[in-house]
């Protein structure tokens, strides 16, 4: 997609959602997170009338929080069936790191990205693999982390509360770990699954309606095919939760896979089906390595689409919103101008909203006052989005200045000299 590469983060698996524009179906926000190399919770706006109706990124690793996160991101609609909130958990470090408990919460409404809200409840965590997960009602949220730590906890829809953390599995001390990284509700929200990427994968499986849910478990699947281990836990359309798993030879990373025969084979060629997952223990139907992808092979991941569909949480405090009957009018739109300088790729990326006209001029200079770049751009729909390669210039201080017919913004970049 046009402007749609270098994406800040990594090649890990719940690092990406999209979410709709509140009140603009033409616009739909791209939210990354940064995990191990680079920290923070980051969004883009993509506008699908652009490039002949390919769509465009139009602003671009907008940065909403600086601090390090669990891999899990997740999305579940408002209670008011317009907008969104968005989920991840805080971490400081791989497994062994500073512990937290931390939930970095955000509302997507149509003047923006709101947050993030903080929260900190529940036992404490310091595994940066994981999964965030809602239950389909809307009302629990699972989480999950690489160290074998497996909460549950109350959701408000409406005000985003996180409430009453019940521990179903406390996190282990000391290796070796089982890298639980997924986490998925049953269709009715009665059952809890979680998955593990350990040698054996195993997908254990949890009563919700039990007395003492930590002591329902049951093992529903242990499958010890070395160097083969299992993904991500995802529940689709059909009502039956898919479970990936990815093949590797022993000895190199396989990503890329090779065009080799041996890379072809009946584990990441098929996915892994629980048929019946409203069901308990052995009822539940699962079927290793039954769905057979066409020939197509599959990795740890699979997608992380929240539920488009959910609609409004009738008979609460918020459901009398109702949807707009037009399109976003620009003039909700904070007007804002977003600088983020990444050291590595030695790039700011400048960007502005519910800007007015259809020109802008951008201009940096340094600390002196001296002028390093200038330059005039089109304003696509009251937004301006700009990747500058900084790498020649020298470490110190340098100020953005944006100006419209109407408006004039500015802000700061440091470049440090380390």
């Amino acid at each position: 997609m046009e402007n749609g590469d270098s994406l800040i983060g990594e090649i890990w698996y719940d690092q990406l959602l999209i979410t709709p524009f509140p009140g603009d179906s033409t616009k739909f926000y791209l939210f990354n997170q940064a995990v191990f190399i680079y920290s923070g919770v980051y969004y883009n706006v993509i506008d699908i009338t652009q490039d002949s109706g390919r769509g465009a990124l139009v602003q671009k690793n907008i940065q909403l929080s600086d601090t390090p996160m669990v891999e899990g991101i997740a999305s579940i609609k408002h209670g008011n069936g317009r907008d969104w909130w968005v989920i991840g958990r805080a971490c400081y470090g791989q497994i062994g790191g500073l512990p937290t408990n931390e939930f970095y919460l955000f509302e997507v409404t149509s003047t923006g990205v709101q947050g993030p809200f903080v929260q900190a409840l529940g036992s404490l965590g310091n595994s940066d693999i994981g999964s965030v997960r809602f239950s389909h009602n809307g009302k629990k949220i699972a989480f999950v982390n690489g160290a074998g730590l497996l909460e549950l906890y109350d959701f408000d829809r409406c005000t985003g509360v996180i409430s009453n953390p019940v521990n179903i599995k406390p996190e282990l001390t000391h290796a070796p770990y089982p890298y639980t990284w997924s986490v998925e509700f049953s269709p009715n929200d009665s059952i809890l699954y979680s998955a593990s990427d350990a040698l054996p994968s195993d997908i254990l499986q949890y009563d919700l309606n039990a007395s003492n849910i930590g002591s329902s478990e049951v093992t529903i699947a242990s499958i010890s095919y070395p160097p083969y281990n299992g993904g991500y836990l995802r529940l689709a359309p059909d009502n039956k939760i898919y479970w990936s798993f990815a093949w590797a030879d022993g000895t190199n990373w396989n990503y890329p896979y090779p065009d080799t025969s041996i890379a072809y084979n009946m584990y990441n060629m098929n996915l892994s089906v629980i048929n019946n997952p409203n069901s308990l223990g052995a009822a539940c139907n699962f079927q290793p390595f039954s769905f057979y992808l066409g020939g197509k092979r599959t990795y740890w991941g699979l997608p992380n689409n929240p539920d488009y569909n959910m609609p409004a949480w009738g008979g609460s405090p918020c459901d009398t919103l109702g949807y707009p009957n037009s399109n976003h009018a620009i003039d909700n739109v904070a007007l804002q101008l977003n600088i983020y300088y990444h050291p590595d790729w030695q790039t700011v990326f400048i960007n502005a909203s519910g800007l007015s006209g259809n020109w802008c001029s951008i201009h940096v200079v340094d600390i002196s006052g001296r002028e390093v770049f200038s330059e005039s751009n089109a304003i696509q729909g009251g937004y301006f989005t700009k990747n500058l390669n900084c790498s020649r210039y020298s470490a110190g201080t340098y100020i953005v200045l944006l100006e419209t017919l109407n408006e004039r913004l500015v802000k700061k970049f440091i470049i440090s000299g380390e």
